[in-house]
């Protein structure tokens, strides 16, 4: 936007002497500047407004810093200001713009910039007029901040020629020195006003940038979800920015979309986290049996080191024993043949020195005498034999020991007797599936196993227990997952233990059941109403199972079915009622239980607790009547030759061709509607289930029905029960008819929905539940609807 300057219709009116603000010129006001500035405009004053609002010349009103100017354009202004001073306070009026605009925050700042300028300028004189100088200076910060942002140097300088032109034209008689003092008060002020406008644009320059770091708080949140780039985006980037041609969705829905994805990831988390905890249970049962193995043959080490250490020790013990006594034998000997020896030489040297002493005797007599005693002796001396051979050796004999058994019970510690039987363990509850289940056996003793040999088969009444294949599996636990059973079946379990040594008796026999098979929902006999469900369903096994759980899932917003709400146990039979919540949507599975475990669920069924529901039953129908492929809508094709061979069911309708509704077996209030066509004739109501088959619906005390029929005066619409029906007559031939079921008030209700006219209401006690019923007098077609809302106008009426 260009900076428009006008001048003033009295500028010509103004002594240039007396009023320098005469040539000075102003931005004129704009419609197109920001909302909350104000612009000064000269008309609107007259010349002392304009000079109390701007006292000095140009270059005074760009002296912001210190308001001052020469002593020759100071006098004329400094009179009039101290003459209307108390008439108009401008520095009152300044502090509020400043405020206004918030220049107040950065006058300090200003002053300073401000001041430089001026300095450079030379026109600063400090010491005169210090009452004007505050004004000044808060005028000079109006002038300086009200200017446009988009001035610019080049105006600036456009601005300085005007004004020294103008000067120049008005003031021609002023000397010399005037003109150089009106020249450098401009130029002040062209630097002032360039300096504004150069900070103003700084600081655009920075909001802008700090809005662009911080965006505005109150930006539009994002409310939709790029599937391109998978970030959150706003509506406004689809249609104009980035993500225009990218695919994008419901920020719900990416959120419910990512949800699902983390469950998904949570339940085969879930799974990973079951198969590591089966593993590493697995691995803890390893590692206790390599425990066990190991103590079992340290055990076996030990025991045997022991024997043949105790077997060396007693062979020693009798080999010492035999050699101590060889020794003390051959001492013994040794000892005696050297006492022998001894006595001997005593003998002979005693009788050496006798005969020597003889001998030296000089006595002859004396000689002879002893001579024959001596020589007798000497003689019987001589003739012993002397024994010079030893009586024994000093060497042993070699003993050579049999180290036979010692051998034996070396070699006995590698050889590992064979293991006792082992001892099957009965079943543990929930240990199967339908076609597998897990058997468990243990050891008594402290044998060494290398496998086990787990026998089964199939335990059956039909065909004897000899005659049945038996199977085989080798393992090395001490337990088994047998797979590929038959579900809810039992078989017999043995199993033998085998090492190097041999195999170990076979453990005694142990029955186990598999799991059942998932029941089977009978979808047309279970019904429902706005507060209960009957679920109906099969076994779908050949063995009786133990009970039936039933398991819910309550379904929001059409999801969340796979999250079960509630589970019901420990049901004995085929059916179940259950109490819901009404205007709900659930998916019903049904599980059957035995001692091997829970059997997998059976095939959902849907039930809406917006209405009751109920099936027809084709067991009770006519056979000239068919039901359709929807199941409510039945239809007759021709009534001749109804004594015709036909054939008819055993619970089915002979007479009329009438079709009965499964019971509705709950209290209060049930609902459902019938299409007719006007000219059809039929009955539509209620009976009991014993109600008889070879009559007509309305002629017993067992049903309740409206029966419509045509004469040729007109439509007939009787209300039938035990043959009777009141007189009643109506006007408009129904097309919906509507039909309340009230057991708690013992009602039975007719409505004409097209009109919602209320036709008729039985008032029977209702010993037992009953069953909707249906009949065709003509051939036709008639529709029924069920599972809805009772219409707020028959709660009305």
């Amino acid at each position: 936007m260009e900076n428009e300057f006008v001048f003033s219709s009295e500028t010509a009116a103004l002594d240039p002497a007396t009023d320098p603000s005469a040539s000075t010129m102003f931005p004129e006001s704009n419609e197109n500047e920001p909302e909350g500035l104000m612009f000064y405009h000269m008309d609107l004053y007259e010349s002392k407004g304009r000079l109390e609002i701007f006292p000095e010349e140009p270059a005074g009103r760009g002296d912001g810093a210190l308001g001052e100017t020469s002593e020759e354009s100071t006098g004329p202004g400094e009179d009039f200001l101290s003459s209307d001073r108390s008439a108009y306070d401008l520095e009152k009026e300044v502090d509020e713009l400043t405020k206004l605009y918030g220049l107040d925050e950065d006058k300090e700042i200003d002053q300073e910039l401000l001041g430089g300028n001026i300095a450079t300028a030379g026109i600063l004189e400090s010491k005169e007029i210090p009452a004007l100088k505050e004004d000044v200076a808060a005028g000079s910060y109006g002038s300086i901040y009200n200017a446009p942002k988009s001035s610019s140097p080049v105006n600036s300088s456009q601005h300085k020629e005007d004004t020294e032109s103008t000067e120049e034209q008005e003031l021609p008689g002023k000397d010399s020195q005037d003109e150089s003092q009106h020249l450098h008060d401009a130029k002040a002020y062209d630097e002032l006003h360039n300096h504004a406008s150069s900070k103003e644009e700084l600081r655009s320059d920075d909001r802008q940038a700090e809005q662009s770091i911080h965006p505005n708080s109150e930006e539009e949140a994002a409310d939709i979800y790029c599937a391109t780039c998978q970030i959150p985006i706003r509506a406004f980037d689809k249609l104009f920015g980035d993500h225009k041609d990218h695919q994008v969705t419901q920020l719900a829905h990416a959120v419910e979309s990512a949800k699902e994805e983390i469950q998904k990831n949570m339940c085969k988390l879930e799974e990973q986290v079951t198969e590591m905890e089966n593993f590493a249970s697995h691995l803890e049962e390893i590692f206790i049996t390599v425990e066990e193995n190991f103590g079992r043959q340290e055990q076996n080490f030990e025991m045997h080191y022991n024997e043949v250490m105790q077997t060396l020790t007693q062979r020693y013990e009798e080999k010492v024993e035999g050699l101590g006594e060889e020794k003390k034998q051959k001492l013994e000997a040794l000892y005696g043949q050297l006492v022998s020896c001894g006595e001997n030489l005593d003998t002979c040297k005693e009788l050496m020195e006798t005969i020597q002493e003889l001998c030296k005797d000089k006595e002859k007599g004396d000689f002879i005498k002893v001579k024959l005693f001596y020589t007798y002796r000497l003689g019987e001396f001589l003739k012993k034999d002397m024994d010079l051979a030893l009586s024994t050796l000093p060497d042993f004999e070699d003993r050579v020991i049999d180290f036979s058994d010692v051998q034996q019970l070396m070699d006995s510690i590698n050889t590992i007797a064979a293991p006792s039987a082992p001892v099957i363990n009965p079943q543990a509850p929930n240990s199967a599936t339908g076609t597998s289940v897990r058997v468990w056996w243990g050891l008594f003793s402290d044998d060494t196993v290398e496998f086990y040999q787990l026998y089964y088969k199939q335990v059956s009444d039909d065909t004897p227990s000899e005659e049945q294949a038996e199977l085989m599996l080798k393992v090395k636990e001490a337990y088994c997952t047998v797979t590929k059973l038959v579900p809810n079946t039992q078989y017999e379990f043995w199993v033998s233990a085998l090492n190097t040594a041999g195999v170990s008796p076979v453990s005694e026999r142990a029955v186990y059941v598999t799991a059942p098979s998932p029941p089977i929902i009978k979808r047309k006999e279970s019904r429902s109403c706005e507060n209960a469900a009957l679920v109906c369903w099969e076994s779908g096994n050949m063995n009786p199972v133990d009970s039936y759980t039933v398991e819910l899932s309550k379904l929001t917003n059409g999801e969340n079915g796979d999250i079960i709400t509630e589970s019901i146990v420990g049901i004995p039979n085929c059916e179940a009622l259950i109490q819901l919540e009404p205007g709900q949507s659930y998916i019903i599975s049904v599980r059957a239980v035995n001692m091997g475990g829970p059997s997998e669920r059976s095939e959902p069924v849907s039930i809406h607790t917006t209405g009751t529901y109920f099936y027809l039953n084709e067991d009770t129908a006519h056979p000239l009547l068919s039901v359709l492929e929807d199941g409510l809508t039945i239809a007759c094709s021709e009534i001749e030759n109804l004594e015709c061979d036909l054939s008819f069911r055993d619970n089915g309708f002979t007479r009329c061709i009438a079709i009965l509704g499964s019971m509705i077996p709950f209290q209060g209030k049930h609902y459902w509607e019938v299409e007719v066509d006007e000219n059809m004739e039929y009955r539509v109501g209620v009976a009991f289930e014993n109600t008889h088959r070879h009559g007509y619906l309305g002629a017993n005390s067992s049903s309740w029905c409206m029966r419509h029929i045509v004469t040729p005066a007109r439509h007939k619409y009787e209300f039938l029960h035990s043959g009777t029906t009141p007189d009643i007559r109506l006007t408009i031939p129904p097309k919906r008819i509507g039909i309340l079921l009230d057991y708690d008030n013992w009602k039975l209700s007719f409505f004409n929905l097209d009109i919602a006219q209320h036709l008729y209401t039985f008032n029977s006690h209702f010993q037992h539940y009953v069953h909707p019923c249906f009949a065709l007098e003509k051939p036709g077609v008639l529709r029924i609807r069920n599972g809805i809302a009772m219409p707020t106008s028959i709660s009305l009426l």
